[in-house]
């Protein structure tokens, strides 16, 4: 098996430079919020108390930060040793896609002071979904940086640690795929509850299902698109052989998906809805446009070794796991004489964490044994 080295390289570039002033104007923002409270960043309201915080850190953030849950089902639960060498870089994106979207968190809460009563059994409402997301997702947060722990001990510790790490790691591996496991279905659960507040081409009782099944698609799609980047960006050898067998498992994903959506919106009696929604059925049929095209490209192994293809499969699917959750959570919301869209404020802290996760990702693969070494 090809061993893990840095990359090596310069950290300060272009790149890390705008990535780290976009980051530093959200610390300030986030700050400046701490300071005089959400009304002076936020447009939120008594009708949307969540906006593009939470909808994109918590539930899109994690969807994006599910290469290692996706790796880790293929890797060490079917027992396919070749994928092993995505299992570092997917991890790395997962850690920073958790780590990052649990401490954004505290940036969106109200009183953002009692954020300690979570963890405290006197104080905690274990009966709420929104414990059991925010317990899993700390609990994942953990966990992921425990499965991280051979990186660093590779890079700082001694091999007999190394050893002693590499033999406790097969309990966290199983923890890492329960907990995204119960998290990611509990975000569908959190949906349910809004009832007919959600428009019904979203909202159904099978949400939990559907909003597990796209992240795993997803998961396996950020896998793709981030080693493509990498490969293009660090002009490395192309890994397209190994991330595009991976659409093998997307297509089914993808499938099922649809399938279900479907079947329930049939069930339901909602067909009508699909072409009398205006707005609405716009972007519902958009959704279903991005999981279809991935799904007709990968669904063959020709088109699968393709690497323009397998890259544009990937970006539509996140497209369409990233749509799928901003209508869900948001556009879709029904509250009539309300309105929200994002302020100015809310933007540019979304868009500096997802610098920082770029930043911090690049730091990493060039000063970590993360990536593999890849035969010319």
């Amino acid at each position: 098996m090809a061993q893990a080295t840095p990359l090596g390289g310069p950290l300060v570039t272009r790149t890390t430079v705008i990535a780290g002033a976009f980051a530093l104007i959200a610390a300030g923002l986030a700050l400046y919020r701490f300071v005089y409270g959400l009304g002076a960043v936020t447009n939120l309201n008594n009708a949307y108390p969540w906006g593009l915080w939470i909808v994109w850190d918590v539930v899109i953030g994690t969807a994006l930060g599910c290469g290692g849950f996706a790796m880790a089902l293929v890797v060490y639960v079917m027992n396919k040793g070749e994928y092993h060498p995505l299992v570092r870089p997917a991890l790395t994106a997962s850690l920073f896609g958790y780590s990052l979207g649990g401490m954004s968190v505290l940036v969106d809460l109200g009183r953002y002071w009692n954020f300690w009563h979570l963890y405290v059994p006197g104080w905690a409402n274990p009966t709420s979904v929104m414990f059991e997301v925010a317990a899993c997702i700390t609990a994942y947060c953990l966990v992921l940086w425990i499965e991280f722990m051979p990186v660093l001990a590779e890079r700082f510790a001694s091999a007999s640690t190394r050893k002693m790490v590499n033999k406790t790691l097969f309990f966290f591996v199983a923890l890492g795929v329960l907990l995204p496991t119960m998290h990611q279905s509990s975000l569908g659960s959190m949906l349910v509850v809004f009832g007919f507040h959600i428009h019904p081409l979203w909202q159904t009782e099978l949400l939990p299902l559907l909003f597990l099944l796209s992240v795993l698609a997803m998961g396996y799609a950020i896998v793709i698109f981030e080693a493509t980047l990498v490969t293009k960006a660090y002009r490395r050898p192309s890994e397209a052989h190994l991330v595009g067998a991976l659409g093998f498992y997307m297509v089914p994903l993808i499938a099922a998906f649809l399938a279900i959506r479907w079947a329930d919106i049939i069930a339901g009696r909602k067909i009508d809805l699909v072409f009398s929604s205006g707005g609405l059925s716009s972007l519902f049929w958009l959704e279903n446009l991005l999981y279809v095209l991935p799904l007709f490209w990968l669904s063959s192994e020709r088109r699968r070794a393709n690497a323009k293809l397998q890259f544009m499969a990937a970006c539509c699917l996140l497209l369409a796991g990233i749509l799928y959750r901003l209508d869900a959570y948001i556009i879709a919301q029904q509250r009539p004489g309300w309105h929200y869209f994002p302020a100015t404020g809310e933007l540019l802290v979304t868009i500096g964490i997802v610098a920082f996760e770029v930043l911090a990702y690049i730091v990493f693969i060039k000063t970590l044994p993360i990536l593999h070494s890849v035969r010319k």
